[in-house]
Order: structure tokens, then sequence, then C-alpha cells
């Protein structure tokens, strides 16, 4: 298969599985539901191909014209297809959790069918070779996810799917005009071709800086930047499998990838940091990272109080960005893929409570451990990864990150990431507490909210493995980071190969 082809048929994989899940019945549950897994099986393999492929010196590249001057391009590299892997792979996860968590619940063929289109948009954003093209399937992210947002249809989802659309599209607005400005000033920019903007005029660097801080606000509000964070808190009233797709695999992790895209493959990180555009960055990143550690700390509900921690941790990777240097720009990549993995096992284990006891606060969660062991171990690993500790990932992404503050010469950086590091246990480990040190209804102190029997497991195995599964991809990304083909190793390759300042 050429590499084109390759690339058509990954993207294409989920554009078909939606066009057959909106024509099923609504009965069909299980042709929808081998659709579904099938899909996501034959898209994680032709990621792997690719993956295998690139290691080995192949390209995969597919281009047409729209207009004169402008193309549509698809372009597997180094980076695009690290993002495409995470996707690829949780969403292999939360197709799974999906199934079990909406198993009785009304509208599946719209849930579904929308829910392929989100994968189809993100894979297309993943191997995207410009600006336009990125454009294109980022907002296609933003109108397919809203009928996800909303799915529940009563007036509290759709409050905040209203929210989130106007927080989204007016950022895909922003989004437009500065790429329609960038395009009137240089043309087509194709993603690695840095050496243009830096090769303009001197007189041409203020225009340069507006420009970068109009796409920064563009992508700020899906990467949940302070303060255009807000629409993120609003839509965890989403079921629990769309909630893991918001934070862990698609619209935030869609914003801050695409601040890696502008600042190494349009501007270059050379031009920003001579532009004086980092400095801002690692500023709107701190801020970022210290406001959503400190309300996450103020939330009762389990569910906002991920929200806010995703309004922090996603901060990690734009933070590293902002550190010039390979190691700041390692710990952004390879927290990408880390803080995916860890926070999609906490949401599955949030909607495991709900699902199975009805536990939404926090303070209803003592003794959880007890009746529900392995969703409370996964959850566990979840939040000491969130914390920094080791050996789960998110302790070699915080390393990268002190060290490649020191390497930029910012050595206050630490003090925000050990604020954060305490935030995080403040918030995370009054949790683990209740999980594991509390009495529970199972000990005669009170009733849970509502328990449900969901399966002869401590839930039904739907949703028990993905978050067992997440959980332990999140340490092995951590104790074999050195391995060939882990996120940390994977990263250091791109910045080895392509990146490097």
């Amino acid at each position: 298969m050429s590499g084109g082809l390759l690339l058509l048929a990954t993207l294409c994989t989920s554009l078909f599985t939606a066009l057959l899940i909106f024509l099923l019945p609504e009965r069909a549950f299980r042709a929808r539901t081998g659709l579904n897994l099938g899909a996501a099986l034959v898209k994680l393999s032709l990621v792997v191909w690719m993956v295998w492929g690139l290691s080995r010196g192949h390209e995969y590249t597919l281009e047409f014209p729209v207009l004169e001057g402008l193309a549509f391009v698809l372009r597997a590299d180094a980076l695009g297809i690290m993002f495409a892997g995470l996707s690829s792979l949780l969403w292999l996860f939360t197709t799974v959790y999906a199934i079990g968590y909406l198993e009785d619940s009304p509208n599946r063929k719209r849930f579904f069918g929308f829910f392929s289109l989100c994968v189809a948009s993100t894979l297309g954003i993943s191997l995207a070779g410009n600006l336009f093209t990125f454009l294109i399937f980022y907002e296609l992210l933003t109108l397919s996810t809203y009928p996800l947002v909303v799915h529940r249809g009563t007036s509290k989802a759709l409050a905040a799917g209203g929210v989130y659309l106007r927080f989204t599209l007016t950022a895909g607005l922003v989004l437009m005009v500065g790429m329609i400005a960038l395009h009137v000033l240089v043309g087509d920019i194709r993603f690695g071709e840095r050496e243009i903007l830096a090769g303009l005029d001197p007189d041409r660097r203020p225009l340069l800086v507006g420009l970068f801080w109009v796409l920064i606000a563009g992508f700020g509000v899906k990467a949940a930047l302070v303060p255009l964070h807000g629409w993120l808190p609003r839509a965890m009233v989403a079921p629990a499998p769309v909630s893991a797709l918001l934070h862990a695999v698609a619209v935030v992790k869609a914003g801050a990838f695409g601040i890696v895209r502008l600042v190494y493959d349009i501007y270059g990180i050379e031009l920003s940091a001579e532009l004086g555009l980092l400095t801002g960055l690692v500023a709107v990143a701190s801020v970022t990272i210290l406001y959503g550690s400190l309300r996450a700390l103020a939330q009762q509900e389990l569910k906002p109080r991920l929200a806010y921690s995703t309004v922090s941790q996603v901060a990690y990777v734009v933070l590293g960005i902002g550190l010039f240097g390979p190691l700041g720009t390692i710990a952004a990549f390879s927290h990408l893929l880390h803080q995916g993995l860890m926070k999609v096992t906490l949401f599955f284990c949030a909607g495991n409570y709900a699902e199975e006891l009805g536990i939404h606060r926090i303070d209803d969660l003592d003794g959880a451990g007890r009746r529900m062991p392995l969703t409370s171990l996964a959850f566990t690993v979840g939040a000491l990864g969130m914390i920094g500790l080791p050996p789960v990932a998110g302790f070699f992404s915080k390393w990268y990150l002190g060290t490649g503050a020191i390497q930029a010469g910012m050595p206050w950086v630490i003090a925000v990431l050990v604020a954060s590091s305490l935030l995080n246990a403040g918030y995370f480990l009054p949790i683990l507490g209740r999980l594991w040190f509390r009495p529970g209804p199972d000990h005669g102190v009170g009733e849970w909210p509502e328990e449900r029997r969901l399966g002869r497991l401590e839930t039904h195995a739907w949703l028990l493995v993905p978050a067992v599964a997440t959980a332990l991809f999140s340490l092995m990304a951590g104790m074999l980071a050195g391995m060939p083909f882990s996120p940390l190793e994977w990263a250091t390759r791109v910045v080895n190969t392509e990146y490097l300042p």
C-alpha cells in the first residue's frame, strides 16, 4: 500500500464506520459493537504500521490542491504519528468503556456515530500537513463533540453544550483569521518549513509576534489555558466516556498539539525564542498550572476536580514548549502522552464509581477501595502519576521539566513545579485516604448513594478492563521509559531527529 493510500485508509476507517453506524437501526447492538471495535483495532494497526515505517525511513504523504496556492495535505511525521498513536490506543479503550457504560442508554446510534467522527477528526489533526488542513479537522472536532457533550439532553447538558460551542467556535474563527493573515503574508506553509518565517524582513517581526498570539488564542481555548478554560469544567455534565474523550484523547490534546505545531513547525523554536515568544508561553502556562491546581483543591465533586486538574496538567505541555532546549521539548512531548494515559484512567474510574455505587461527591468515596479494589487501585496509579511520584509515567514528565527549566536558565520554574506537585498531592491524597483508610457501608457505616450490581466482578467487565489496562500502561510507560517505542523514548527520538533547537 502506498503512503498516501495508507493515510487515507487510516482516516476513512472512522469516517466509514460513522456512516454505517448512522445507517444501522437503534436496536442493532451487536452490529454496532462489532463495527466500533473492529474499526478501532484496524485504525490502531494502521498507525502501528506507520510507526514501523517511519522508524525505517518511509514517507507518508497525500496532497491535492483546493485553491491556487492552497492545498489539502496529509503527512505522517514523527510528531504527528506520536499523537495519532496516543489517540488510537486510548480510543480503543474508550470504545470498550463506552459500549459498557451506555449499554442501557437511549440514542446509542447517535452517540457512537458522532463518536466515530471524533476519531476521524483527531486523526486528521494528527496527520495534517499544513495549517489549512489542521483547521478543517479542528472545526470538525468541535462539531462532532457537541452532540456528545449534550447527549443526556438535560437542561444542564444543553447549557453546557451552548457554552462549549461559544468558546470553541469563537476559537475556530480566531484561528481562521490568524491562518488567513499568515497565508496572505507568506503563502501556504507546510508543517516543518520553519525557514519561511525566519527569512522574513526584520520589519515584519512585530506582525509575526501579533499573529503568533492570535493563533495561540485560537489553540488556547481547546487547550484550556487560563483565562480561556471556562468551557471545560461545565462540560463535565457529559457521560464519563465523553469526559475521558475531552480530557485525555481529543479536544484538550488537540489544542495543546496545535500549540506544539505552531511553535516547532511554523515559527520554529529558534525564531520563537528570538521574538521573545517563549517567555510569554512559560508565563501563561505557569499561571494556568497554579490556577487549575488551586481550583481543583476547592472542588467537592470528583469529575469537576479532575476537570480542573486537566487545566493544570495540560499546561505542563505548554510549559515544556516554552523552555528553550531539548529537555523541555522532551518533557512537553512525553507529557502529551503520559497525561493522556493517566487522565483517561482517572475518568474511567470516576465513571465506575458513579455507575456502580452512584458516587459523584468525594465525601461519598469512604471505603470504596474495599468494595471496588481494582478500580480504586487503577485510580491510585493515575493519581500518584499526576502528583509526579515514581514509577508512574508522570514522574518523568516533571523530572524533564525541572531539568529543562535549569537548562533554559529559568530556575524559578522549579518553584512552580514544586507548588503544583504539593497542590496535586493536596487534592488527590485525601481521595486515596477515603478510598483505602475510611470505613464504608460494607462496615456498617451508612450506605452507598445508589448501589447497582453490574456484573459478577466489582463492576461490569466492559467498564473495569479499560480502567485497569490504562493504569497498567501508565505504570509501564514509567517503569519501561528507556525501552524502544516508549512514550519517553519516542519523544526523545522526535527531538533528536527533527525538533532539536
